[in-house]
């Protein structure tokens, strides 16, 4: 059942409080006693309701989630509420007061921006999103602040806003598109939308868009969650040609300072994983003048230094063995130390981390952390720990 509006009615509303919490083990059973009382289709969608509410709990909170309703589709592609409402303070924090908000999806931005007091209108072509969308800000006490349109988004006049949003679908029937003129509207008319708003403008894009694809006149801010690269976001009416790693929670924002390409030198008693926003906005020349060190390897994004400097932009370990790369070296280096939990990381390696933990197998009651990568262009191993 695709159509939302069954489960907006009072059975579908009851329907879905009652099978909120189903174990997906027991759907049958509970699809069998239910459809006794109800129509077969309405109980299928109210438990498929349920599933995805239980998957958009991740991202939405349980709270909100259970309140929600979603398309498969939805759940996917949607922005985490946490970087939704950390974009939507940026807008708030700019002046800005009306957002249209074009390809707005479920409405996940189109309620963060809600909620940071912002009017929205809220723009999508697929009617079962759209209705999605409308059911959302209704069910979260927003509808007097987000107004829902279903129509294709290059039709919609946008005079009347201070900002505009813009999420192009970069999803299409063969899976990612990582063209931005193929992304659906594509990359350059999303531009000029941004460029026609008063105030400010926000373009989602794929974290790995190409430097060369953002426009001169464009701040460019890659943002990771709890260490995962979510999304890149180029802003008009900010900073043009600034580019940001924001972490989140937080926020935690590192500027590029143009610096040049951090000297190669030998392993130091630290080493340092950026995270990886810094690393997809070419941050970790910021990373490394931070901790005072430099690069293993002129190709690979792991800081070397002698020395402990704690940032939020890089994870430290402590190295305390440097070796040429030897699985047979370091399944005796391993079984000697009694080493078991085995975390396993990798850059400009082909060894996969599972198995290389099926080749040393490790044991005991240690644990350690090896580094698969290249020192000056020779393939090694760092072994270390946490500091």
């Amino acid at each position: 059942m695709n159509d939302l509006a069954p489960l907006l009615s009072p059975e579908g509303r009851a329907l879905l409080d009652e099978v909120r919490d189903t174990d997906p083990a027991q759907e049958l059973a509970v699809a069998t006693r239910l459809r006794r009382e109800h129509p077969a289709e309405l109980v299928s969608a109210a438990l498929g309701q349920a599933r995805l509410r239980q998957r958009a709990a991740v991202k939405f909170g349980a709270e909100d989630a259970g309140r929600m309703f979603f398309t498969p589709n939805g759940v996917e592609q949607s922005t985490r509420a946490s970087v939704a409402a950390y974009r939507a303070r940026r807008m708030a924090d700019l002046g800005v007061t009306s957002v249209a908000d074009l390809c707005c999806g479920i409405g996940g931005d189109a309620i963060a921006l809600a909620r940071a007091g912002i009017r929205v209108l809220a723009v999508d072509r697929d009617p079962q999103t759209a209705a999605a969308a409308r059911a959302n800000a209704d069910a979260l006490g927003l509808a007097g602040l987000i107004e829902v349109r279903e129509t294709d988004v290059t039709e919609v006049d946008t005079a009347g806003f201070d900002a505009v949003f813009v999420d192009p679908a970069r999803r299409g029937g063969r899976g990612r598109i990582f063209d931005p003129e193929a992304y659906s509207p594509p990359l350059s008319w999303a531009v000029s939308a941004a460029r026609r708003a008063p105030r400010a403008a926000a373009l989602k894009v794929a974290p790995g868009i190409p430097h060369e694809a953002v426009p001169e006149d464009a701040e460019a801010e890659w943002i990771s969650d709890g260490g995962d690269v979510k999304e890149a976001v180029l802003w008009f009416g900010t900073e043009p040609a600034a580019v940001r790693a924001t972490l989140l929670p937080g926020p935690r924002t590192l500027l590029s300072r143009g610096l040049p390409d951090p000297e190669v030198r030998p392993p130091g008693r630290y080493l340092y994983e950026p995270d990886g926003a810094v690393i997809r906005a070419h941050l970790v020349a910021e990373v490394a003048d931070r901790v005072g060190g430099g690069l293993l390897d002129a190709t690979i994004a792991y800081v070397t230094a002698d020395a402990l400097h704690p940032t939020p932009y890089a994870t430290a370990y402590e190295i305390t063995d440097h070796l040429p790369f030897n699985l047979k070296r370091l399944k005796a280096l391993l079984r000697e130390r009694r080493v078991g939990t085995l975390t396993v990381k990798k850059r400009g390696s082909a060894v996969e981390p599972e198995e290389l933990r099926r080749k040393v197998k490790p044991q005991g009651p240690h644990a350690a952390t090896v580094f698969l990568t290249r020192v000056a262009g020779a393939p090694a191993m760092l072994i270390g720990h946490p500091a």
